[in-house]
This record gives structure tokens, C-alpha cells and sequence, in this order.
């Protein structure tokens, strides 16, 4: 399912749509969500490096990490040096993210950077405005102008909203999706940092939405010892669940397992052995939700009151013309029984009629209707 995610980056958006964004969540309960994003990334800079993605440039914009984590991160998993530095551009929020170390150098009390340096640096991340400009001069640098595409990756929302507010941060995002340049975006989210109300507009503007859960959720009912040795065990595995919006309008649920090794983040399709363990390490209740064998086959066994049970006879249901006693017998009357002549005249007219025959002269109109003829009572 990861890789699927993966693939919808890579191709991208059709002509006429937004740009195809995701969404990783993530929470202290199940704090991977970095090691998520970075494969992802990796994944989406490998296309595009290959030049199997309809991009043809990668734009990464960094808060958390600076440049040199990445480079070197996406180097130690395989790709090219060369290859990364003509189709990579990173912008720096990073190292200078409100402009205080440019000041103390315009100021004269330290040696001024390189220009080489500086060039990659954002010195304002509280304009929304100018970021969006920068975002753009840097995928306006790559080969090919006109219908070339890039991809945009941001390595943490919830940092940017803590300089921005949400409308400034959505306004931005949306924006950038509705370029023709853009082919795909990706961003993280830490949800225990923010209301809900600012979780739900980011995923309004999101196209995937992807969130790291926790096997077994810790509630405020266990004590200190059990939610330490949750927060370990979730801390190396967990379920993956992504909501996928389709060009069609529908959505589709999509959830793996995760798996914490040395080399990074492993997904896997979730096993059984996990979804019962995830059913019985339930938080302690008064009462039980689950069933037990025994349980399930006495439920099975009820006989409902009202229920036609056939008791080895077919089942027959009241068709609103005839008893269920002599249905047979009426129906082979109503064969053999010519029609008067008077009504064989008419049914050779152009004009269809409907006959309507009764059970008896007794019976009130619509007395056929039983609604109750399901049920044996």
C-alpha cells in the first residue's frame, strides 16, 4: 500500500487537476512518522532521478532537518550524487528560519556567509507569500520550460504553522496545488500539536491522506509501567491506514502494518496474528465486547419468533389475490373459467384494462394487502 502511495506521486496529476498531495500523520503514540516521510521521499526522488515520474525536479523545503541530512540521507540509500544535485533543490527554512543569524552579520560581529550559501536560505518563514515565490524560482530552475513539472516536498507543516496561521499555511498549499508546474506534493503532520480543526482543513486540501496508528492505543486508564511499555512496542510497529480520494469522488480505505528495523521503515500487509492482538489487548471494560465460540453458536441457534422457518415445506408468501390454503385450486379455476363475452369483446379493443378479481363480494377495497405476510403469526 506504501508502494502504491509512492506510484500515485510518481505519475502525478492529469492535465486540468491539482497537483496529487499527501498527507503523513503521526502522533506520539506512534511516533515514526519522519522515517515515513523520509522513505517516501527517497522513493519519489529515485523516480524521478531514473526519470520514470512525471516530474522532472524534486523541490524539498526543510524545517525540521537541514540540507546536509537530506543529501546525505538520499546518498547513503543509493542515488547519485551528480544525479541528485541536478535534479534536487533544497530550500533552507532551517538554519535561519526568522533572520536573526543575517542581522548579527550585517551587523558586523561575525563573518558573512558564502553566496552559494545564502542563495538556498529562507530568512522569513512568517510570509507565506515570499515562500510561495521561492518555492516557485526553485522549480522554475530545473531543464525544460513550458509543460516541465516538479514535485514539492515540506518536511513538517506543524512547524510552519507555528510562525503562520492555518488560513496563511492552507492558502499556501492550495496555491501551490493549483499550479500546472506542480505535479505532486508531500508534507508531514504532527497531530498531537494541533486542534482539530486545524488536522481537518489540512486534510481537506489533501488528495491522500496517510495515518501512523499505534497496534494497541494507550488510554489514561493504565498505569505508568503499561503505557511505557506500549509507547516502546508502538514505537517499532504499528497499522498504517491511508484514505485515498479517487478522481471519481470515491474513497478508498487502504491500512498495512509498519515495521521499525535498522535500515528504516518496512511495511507489510497486516497479519492476523496482529488484528487479534489488537482485538483482545483492549482497554479494561465493565463489560465484554467480544464473543466467545460457544457464544456465537448459541446466537446462531436462536429461532426468532416471528420467522418463517419452512419446517421442511417451501416458504409461500401472500401474492394479494388468493389465500395461501387454495392458491392451487383458485389458480386452476381462474385458468379453466372463460371470461364473460362481454369481456372477451373488450379485450380485443386497442385499450388495455386490468381485471381485478376478488375473493369475495364481502371484502372492503384493498383488504388484499397484508403487510404483515412475512411473518407467521
Amino acid at each position: 500500500m506504501a508502494e502504491s502511495i509512492c506510484r500515485t506521486l510518481r505519475d502525478g496529476s492529469l492535465e486540468g487537476e491539482h497537483a496529487t498531495a499527501l498527507t503523513i500523520k503521526d502522533s506520539l503514540q506512534s511516533p515514526v512518522g519522519t522515517q515515513a516521510f523520509q522513505h517516501i521521499l527517497y522513493s519519489l526522488a529515485a523516480n524521478i532521478v531514473a526519470g520514470k515520474s512525471q516530474a522532472q525536479g524534486l523541490v524539498l523545503v526543510v524545517f525540521d532537518h537541514s540540507p546536509f541530512f537530506y543529501l546525505s540521507l538520499l546518498t547513503k540509500k543509493g542515488l547519485d550524487a551528480s544525479l541528485l544535485e541536478k535534479n534536487l533543490k533544497v530550500l533552507d527554512c532551517y538554519s535561519d528560519p526568522l533572520g536573526w543569524k543575517e542581522r548579527i552579520l550585517q551587523s558586523g560581529s561575525a563573518k558573512r556567509e558564502t553566496v552559494k550559501e545564502s542563495d538556498n536560505i529562507f530568512r522569513d518563514v512568517n510570509d507565506m507569500n515570499k515562500l510561495l515565490s521561492s518555492i516557485l524560482d526553485f522549480g522554475k530552475g530545473f531543464a525544460g520550460e513550458g509543460n516541465s513539472h516538479f514535485s514539492i516536498a515540506i518536511d513538517s507543516v506543524s512547524t510552519v504553522l507555528r510562525h503562520a496561521s492555518l488560513p496563511s499555511v492552507a492558502g499556501l498549499i492550495s496555491n501551490l496545488r493549483s499550479l500546472d508546474q506542480v505535479s505532486s506534493m508531500l508534507w508531514l503532520l504532527h497531530t498531537d500539536l494541533h486542534e482539530p480543526r486545524t488536522i481537518a482543513a489540512i486534510e481537506y486540501i489533501s488528495s491522500i491522506v496517510a495515518s501512523l496508528e499505534p497496534m494497541v492505543p494507550i488510554t489514561d486508564g493504565q498505569n505508568g509501567s503499561e503505557n511505557l511499555f506500549w509507547l516502546e512496542k508502538n514505537s517499532q510497529n504499528g497499522k498504517f491506514h491511508v484514505r485515498l480520494k479517487r478522481r471519481n469522488g470515491r474513497v478508498k480505505l487502504l491500512i498495512e502494518e509498519f515495521h521499525m528495523e535498522q535500515a528504516g521503515i518496512k511495511f507489510t500487509p497486516l497479519s492476523s496474528e496482529n488484528v487479534v492482538v489488537g482485538q483482545v489487548l483492549m482497554p479494561k471494560l465493565q463489560f465484554n465486547l467480544q464473543l466467545s465460540e460457544n457464544e456465537r453458536d448459541d446466537r446462531a441457534r436462536v429461532v426468532l419468533p416471528f420467522e418463517h422457518q419452512g419446517n421442511g415445506e417451501p416458504i409461500q408468501i401472500y401474492d394479494g389475490r388468493r389465500s395461501l390454503i387454495g392458491s392451487e385450486r383458485d389458480h386452476s379455476v381462474l385458468q379453466q373459467e372463460p371470461l364473460p363475452a362481454e369481456t372477451e369483446a373488450q379485450s380485443k379493443q386497442v385499450k388495455g384494462e386490468i381485471h381485478y378479481i376478488r375473493d369475495s363480494d364481502d371484502e372492503q377495497v384493498d383488504s388484499d394487502e397484508d403487510p404483515d405476510d412475512d411473518l407467521d403469526i
